[in-house]
């Protein structure tokens, strides 16, 4: 940030986008105009745009309160057609004889209209789903209505699973069922011989080949799903023996998810093609390569091998894929697979933002502090005199000084030498001398290692809307990184460094990690906040796995949801979907509330009879405990 500022230029919406890397992570979708607000491009096909601090504004005077889950179906149309506009280009390029089917994995976001909007949008190119599970297939054949929809079923299954898949293949549908452990075979020609149905059948298998990151481990020999080259071999020899190579059309296989390289995707893909050709020469029917998800999203904009970015392009994957595939059948002369990928992240990451208001605000601010006086304790004396003499030349010893002064003041205090008030006059002088530390170093162009961190701990607490655990579970479990920004205001200079805390009382309800142009940062630039003006933040590119792995710490529940649609002339407001009351997460943990409600005025009931409550006083306890049961489980405004 400091080498934007320090250039004495007046600070610009410009300045914000490249300081929040909007270009990076949100292009063509996001960007920041001349009102220094964040606009939505939903489909960048079509004219026109959404203000976000705009319509936030508006959905709150429908009476939608924040935290508030924004979704543009309208991007997830446009994610779809990108992808397989992609493909057709690559295709045509080679001169690849097959064709492109890609699925939506289910798994990544179940909601219903994400679901319906996916399926809807991918009818021109008749795009498929993908079922991990029994209740996802259950969605998978609601949910698709197309003639010769294709549909992909995955995960653990058991007898009613596959019984369930099989008889769905006599619908106008192609339902096929990949086996991902060698035992599966056997729930297969049981469901087969009791139903009278021919299977239609895939195989996924475990590559050498390895993605990287966290997921690094989906592949591998000790992969959790997935069948070694000998147990596919053996699958081959088994469904011989009962004539049934035909029924094995597919191959698949999955590297994991958020593939930053592009070098173990090709990796794999070139693994993969030789087993689908060997597959062939073998007997089987194979007619579709799968070649799983990894799609990787650019969270930080850095367009890197980082975890949090991706180093290729949509257009390079698909070449990639389309051009491995098609020389390996070349050279066994091999008809070519249709291509099926199960890309959910980048399908459904951008759609959605979540946008939630700061509350307040804990800051470290202790100023110029005063001199003490003659009689004060030596130390205070010292702590002063190691405050006033603090330059860029001497940061690091005036930090050591500082931290020697600290600590002999928590001694004495421990044994007794100085008083409670002394001790907090040095931790003052203390805090005094790191502020004043820190601004010095913004002059030096490399800073002292162990001073790193001073930045992060007297950055400010801005104290915020929502949950972290029900809105951005990622963020806890496996550091993922989103970009997070101010929605509006962005034309004025962000002169604060904050850390994120949400509503919970879990110390790891804390936002300390976010995006930069190398590798991450531990503190966002915002503004000013002011008690009587919203400020309004902004998390993009959530749209994948959160929704559904979202928790009730502390009771905290779904929140406001709405889909909104771009129009001629504006937007429109498809959907809502109203976040949890706290009755009804008080039903998801086995409380009655009407019980809950009666217990508690059986108890006032009692405190009126003895003189200790009022009949007003009940009154009003019982009104609040009972609206409070309908109220959204955040904070609201009445």
């Amino acid at each position: 940030m400091n080498d934007l500022i320090d250039n004495g230029e007046q600070w610009s919406c410009e300045k914000s986008a490249q300081l929040y890397q909007i270009g990076g992570w949100g292009d063509p979708y996001f960007s920041v105009v001349e009102s220094g607000d964040v606009v939505v491009r939903p489909d960048p096909t079509r004219e026109g745009s959404i203000n976000l601090y705009e319509l936030t504004e508006g959905l709150k005077a429908r009476g939608l309160e924040l935290p508030l889950l924004i979704r543009f179906s309208d991007i997830v149309g446009h994610r779809i057609r990108r992808l397989n506009e992609c493909f057709q280009h690559a295709i045509k390029e080679h001169e690849y004889a097959g064709n492109y089917r890609g699925v939506f994995p289910v798994k990544v976001n179940q909601q219903r209209h994400l679901v319906e909007a996916i399926v809807e949008a991918g009818r021109p190119w008749q795009f498929g789903l993908e079922a991990g599970s029994k209740p996802e297939l259950l969605i998978a054949l609601a949910a698709m209505q197309e003639v010769g929809g294709l549909i992909i079923c995955n995960g653990y299954k058991d007898h009613s699973y596959i019984e369930t898949a099989l008889v769905a293949q006599k619908f106008d549908k192609n339902v096929i069922v990949v086996l991902e452990r060698a035992d599966e075979l056997d729930v297969v020609l049981r469901a087969s011989e009791k139903l009278g149905i021919k299977p239609t059948l895939g195989v996924r298998a475990k590559l050498t080949a390895k993605g990287v990151g966290r997921w690094a481990d989906s592949a591998g020999d000790r992969a959790k799903f997935g069948l070694t080259s000998s147990e596919i071999v053996e699958l081959v020899d088994r469904l011989s023996e009962h004539n049934m190579l035909d029924s094995l059309v597919l191959l698949h296989f999955h590297i994991g998810s958020q593939i930053s390289s592009i070098i173990p995707i090709k990796n794999a893909i070139l693994e993969a093609a030789n087993i689908y050709v060997e597959l062939a020469k073998l007997g089987c029917a194979m007619g579709f390569l799968d070649v799983g998800g990894g799609l990787a999203i650019d969270y930080d904009g850095s367009k890197t091998d980082f975890h949090a970015s991706k180093n290729y392009a949509l257009a390079e994957y698909a070449a990639d894929v389309v051009s491995h595939v098609q020389a390996a059948c070349a050279k066994a002369e091999v008809p070519v697979p249709t291509l099926v990928s199960e890309s959910g992240r980048a399908i459904a990451a951008h759609h959605s933002v979540l946008v939630f208001e700061v509350v307040g605000t804990s800051e470290v601010r202790f100023g110029e502090p005063q001199e003490p006086p003659a009689s004060a304790h030596r130390l205070l004396k010292d702590l002063y005199e190691t405050y006033r003499g603090i330059s860029a030349k001497n940061v690091q010893e005036s930090w050591h000084d500082a931290n020697q002064g600290k600590e002999e003041a928590q001694n004495l205090f421990k044994y007794g030498y100085v008083g409670l008030r002394e001790r907090a006059q040095a931790e003052r002088l203390f805090w005094a001398c790191c502020e004043k530390i820190q601004e010095r170093l913004k002059r030096l162009k490399f800073v002292p290692e162990e001073l790193w961190h001073l930045e992060q701990t007297l950055s400010a607490i801005y104290y915020c809307n929502f949950s972290l655990f029900q809105s951005a579970p990622d963020i806890w479990a496996i550091d993922q990184l989103f970009p997070i920004m101010p929605i509006h205001r962005l034309t004025e200079e962000p002169t604060v460094t904050a850390r994120l805390a949400d509503l919970t009382c879990d110390s790891d309800g804390m936002i300390d990690r976010f995006i930069d142009v190398e590798e991450d940062k531990h503190v966002l630039e915002v503004h000013e906040w002011e008690k009587d003006r919203p400020y309004y933040l902004g998390m993009f590119l959530n749209g994948a796995y959160q929704e559904i792995l979202g928790d009730l710490h502390n009771l905290f529940g779904d929140t406001n949801a709405v889909h909104v649609a771009l129009t001629e002339d504006s937007y429109e407001v498809r959907h809502v979907i109203k976040g949890d009351s706290i009755a009804e997460v008080l039903r998801y943990v086995e409380y009655v509330p009407e019980d809950m409600v009666e217990a508690v005025r059986r108890q006032a009931e009692r405190a009126v009879q003895s003189g200790r409550l009022s009949n007003e006083q009940m009154r009003t306890l019982m009104q609040h405990y009972e609206s409070a049961l309908r109220s959204y489980t955040y904070l609201t405004d009445t």
